[in-house]
């Protein structure tokens, strides 16, 4: 299970920010450990390292199982296409987002993406993924435009425009910045850098 929460700065009117961004991994008897596991104790130690130790290794063996699941061609890879094949994916509101951000993932890679969802990485770890989410032309910066359409696509219809841009506006002020403000990294991490954010990825292990 994939989720933000968020306990906004501004109590008032943003006290809270939860939304699944997407659900991967499910107890699916019938076909989990199905795939026949081709990992060496030494790919295992070398996923693990370059995933900065957040998974176990019994994590990393299920993560690869489920890989091989989406990878249904065998290419050693994940395709856009494969990851729209995952239901809950597909109808996440910021899959086209994250799309760019893991179409053509091998299992290192993929692995890697993951761990900013594992309960043992840092707040700028998940912080540095929710940056790479705004920023989707990767020109290291954010704007105010960058975020609001963030906002659109998860609050959508719960929201009118107007709410979001009064929350964000009084979000950044509260953080020392203004609509005109480029943000960047640091300054993303300023902002959502607080215990009330949660980023957590479940990975079934039987």
């Amino acid at each position: 299970m994939f989720s933000i929460s968020y306990l906004g700065p501004d109590s008032r009117a943003f006290t809270r920010w939860n939304n699944k961004l997407f659900r991967i991994f499910g107890r699916d008897r019938e076909t989990m450990g199905s795939a026949p596991s081709m990992l060496t104790q030494y790919d295992i130690e070398d996923v693990q390292e370059y995933s900065y130790n957040l998974f176990s290794q019994q994590e990393i063996v299920s993560l690869y199982e489920r890989f091989c699941q989406l990878d249904r061609n065998a290419k050693g890879f994940i395709s856009a296409d494969e990851f729209l094949s995952v239901p809950e994916f597909a109808v996440n509101p910021l899959s086209q987002r994250l799309l760019k951000m893991v179409d053509g993932l091998n299992f290192k890679d993929f692995v890697a993406f993951l761990s900013a969802f594992s309960s043992k990485a840092s707040i700028q770890q998940k912080i540095e993924l929710i940056f790479k989410v705004y920023d989707l032309d990767n020109k290291g910066k954010v704007t105010f435009n960058d975020i609001l359409e963030v906002l659109r696509d998860l609050t959508g219809s719960f929201m009118t425009e107007k709410q979001r841009e009064t929350v964000l506006s009084q979000v950044l002020e509260e953080a020392g910045y203004t609509r005109t403000s480029f943000l960047l990294l640091d300054d993303i991490i300023k902002i959502l850098g607080c215990p009330g954010l949660k980023m957590e990825v479940e990975v079934p292990v039987d």
